[in-house]
């Protein structure tokens, strides 16, 4: 049975009283180390928690049972090191974008009191990954294995931000400066390593088997795999009902460098070029329905619906081919699949 959001919640105590037992081995002044307390619990609680509870489920699969109870929590913690991951992103990312609402909350910077201390607290989320790391894997021989996989998809995240703040910034629209190139680019550094990757990589050094094949199969699959979640994600964004979807599409009015505006872009005629030029990354409603009257004339979303079929089918083509011999099992990948395929939100 997949773990449930409050199995998973329920290891997120433990691993708080470690980061708390850490900071008061420093004699952290208490007014400081509630403020710790509460930014990482306001940051990091309240999610899907998909990315974290993928480690789980992925344990449980690749060892082929039930998760002793020491097994759960190990693998929960490293779970909730992804959540942490996650929190210092959202945070920073926040304040680059100049959100207001993060999980139907203020931003964390946006809070009357926090302001600027919300880029320390980010910083102290991403330590805290390295602190909880070091107290329950330090015996492990995937030890600096696991140090590394962080570091390095951290690194290969904030490569996709970059990537993605200098072709599409909310306040100056130029579309040449889109391309499906820096797309698919952005999309895979940005999402598809840390959100797709990072679970399973850390599932395979947690159960014994991230050799360099498996670890090799995974990344062929699943940042693929990103890909296609993200372009669904975009699709999902101007096509989908807000009611079902659960919020309002905001990428047109946002100037996202999104998968939409990238295959429009290759499909318009000069006159139909200037309608998106005039009317894209305008924080105007009238503005958004012309975009998104050229989409449907375009017929982007059959377009979107036949790009997915043939998308899936080479997904499920190389999850066939995976070797199981080193203890990786196409289960996995498959898991991963029949949530996004035909998703609605």
């Amino acid at each position: 049975m997949p773990t449930t959001l409050k199995e998973f919640e329920s290891v997120w105590p433990r691993l708080l009283e470690d980061l708390t037992e850490h900071c008061k081995a420093y004699k952290l002044p208490q007014q400081s180390l509630d403020w710790f307390r509460r930014q990482l619990q306001y940051n990091t609680v309240g999610g899907k928690c998909n990315r974290g509870m993928s480690v789980i489920d992925t344990s449980a699969l690749l060892l082929n049972k039930e998760l002793t109870e020491e097994e759960y929590f190990r693998s929960a913690a490293l779970g909730w090191m992804i959540e942490l991951l996650q929190a210092f992103f959202l945070v920073s990312d926040d304040i680059m974008d100049s959100s207001k609402t993060r999980r139907g909350a203020p931003c964390w910077y946006r809070v009357p009191e926090v302001k600027m201390i919300a880029i320390n607290d980010a910083f102290m989320l991403e330590a805290s990954i390295y602190v909880l790391l070091k107290k329950h894997f330090r015996q492990e021989k995937s030890y600096v294995d696991l140090i590394e996989l962080f570091h390095e998809v951290t690194f290969q995240t904030e490569l996709g931000q970059l990537c993605d703040l200098l072709t599409a910034p909310e306040d100056e629209v130029d579309l040449s400066n889109f391309s499906l190139e820096k797309f698919t680019f952005i999309v895979i550094f940005k999402t598809a390593y840390y959100s797709f990757y990072l679970p399973v990589a850390l599932s395979l050094h947690f159960c014994g088997f991230a050799t360099e094949k498996n670890l090799n199969t995974a990344l062929d699959i699943l940042i693929p795999m990103g890909e296609y979640f993200q372009a669904q994600d975009d699709y999902l964004d101007a096509f989908a009902d807000p009611e079902v979807l659960g919020k309002i599409g905001t990428d047109i009015m946002d100037n996202k460098c999104s998968w939409l505006i990238n295959q429009a872009l290759k499909k318009v005629t000069p006159e139909q070029k200037k309608i998106l030029e005039d009317n894209y990354g305008q924080k105007n409603s009238e503005r958004e329905a012309k975009v998104k009257a050229l989409y449907h004339e375009l017929k982007l979303a059959e377009f979107y619906e036949q790009w997915e079929e043939e998308r899936v089918a080479d997904l499920r083509a190389k999850i066939d081919k995976v070797d199981e011999s080193e203890g990786l099992k196409k289960e996995v990948f498959e898991t991963f699949l029949k949530k996004i395929y035909k998703r609605s939100k």
